[in-house]
């Protein structure tokens, strides 16, 4: 997949696009079932299959409160590579985009620039000017563009309705399982190991302390697993602050089982599978030993299953 960050980039484009347009923040299933659309009219009318997202994300140019987002603009754009997308186009989210009229958008941007002659959307996509343009006036102006617009509908998980505002809500309070049904796939987060205090080893349990550019980390105790080297491995993760230490700033902290390597400056991708409780504060550190041991115990039962 081609990735054009910018439209000050973008070359003319060969080929007329089939374009999917979104934010499409930890692609989840509804995300994939636009991607599949676009995928889908590429092949039967030979066009080229696009996406068009944005950064930063329109709430947090737009907004006063900072949204704290699912993936980081790279772990996105490699989600979107993974469903047969041949472009994707970062649109820098500035003061001059935001200020284009909703015809303005669709003219210049979708018409002009993306040559699209398929779009795909959300049901409750929103663009131009103070998010002026919705789907009545995409299909109003569909015609005038010779645009073919398909609307997909929200989808449902158990009850849930599928999208980024609920995974976050789900991930911040540490409901993984819930959030990965939505997402279709397991959470994770990437980063580099870094020197700890080494509290985990001194209590017999060395792990691999991260520090990552993910903004959402999930508190709890996790089953996991660890990418080392392009392989996943079985592990507990921990995310916290540490209380039964007095430590403040904010830990992750991976234990991978059945493995002993200096992983410092490497980087690692943490999938969480299940949360086995919340973050405890203990009277002595000989009782968080304890209740570390009864936490791997847990985490190998359930690999043991699989």
């Amino acid at each position: 997949m081609k990735i054009v960050n910018g439209f000050q980039n973008l070359p003319a484009l060969s080929r007329a696009t089939a374009l999917a347009i979104g934010n499409f923040d930890g692609l989840h299933l509804g995300h994939k079932k636009i991607l599949e659309q676009v995928v889908k009219e590429a092949s039967k009318q030979s066009l080229m299959a696009a996406v068009l997202t944005f950064y930063p994300h329109p709430d947090n140019f737009l907004g006063k409160d900072k949204l704290k987002l699912i993936q980081t603009l790279d772990q996105r754009l490699a989600e979107i590579a993974k469903h047969g997308v041949e472009l994707a186009v970062v649109a820098s989210f500035n003061k001059k985009f935001a200020g284009l009229s909703g015809q303005e958008f669709v003219s210049k941007i979708v018409a002009n620039l993306m040559r699209a002659k398929v779009v795909a959307v959300g049901e409750n996509f929103h663009f131009g000017r103070n998010r002026e343009g919705n789907i009545s006036l995409l299909n109003k102006l569909a015609p005038r563009f010779n645009l073919q617009v398909f609307t997909l509908k929200s989808l449902k998980k158990e009850g849930m309705i599928v999208s980024s505002s609920l995974i976050r809500q789900l991930l911040q309070q540490g409901y993984i399982e819930q959030a990965n049904l939505l997402l279709g796939r397991r959470f994770e987060i990437e980063g580099e190991v870094i020197k700890g205090k080494s509290r985990g080893k001194i209590l017999g349990f060395p792990t691999a302390n991260i520090n990552t550019r993910n903004e959402i980390v999930p508190p709890g105790v996790f089953v996991s697993k660890v990418e080392v080297d392009g392989r996943q491995r079985p592990a507990l993760t921990n995310i916290g602050h540490r209380p039964t230490f007095g430590q403040e700033e904010l830990n992750i902290e991976s234990y991978i089982m059945n493995f002993n390597k200096d992983l410092y400056g490497q980087k690692l991708k943490i999938y969480f599978i299940k949360k086995i409780r919340s973050e405890m504060k203990f009277i002595t550190p000989e009782a968080l030993a304890q209740q570390i041991k009864k936490d791997i115990a847990t985490a190998e039962k359930y690999f043991e299953k699989r």
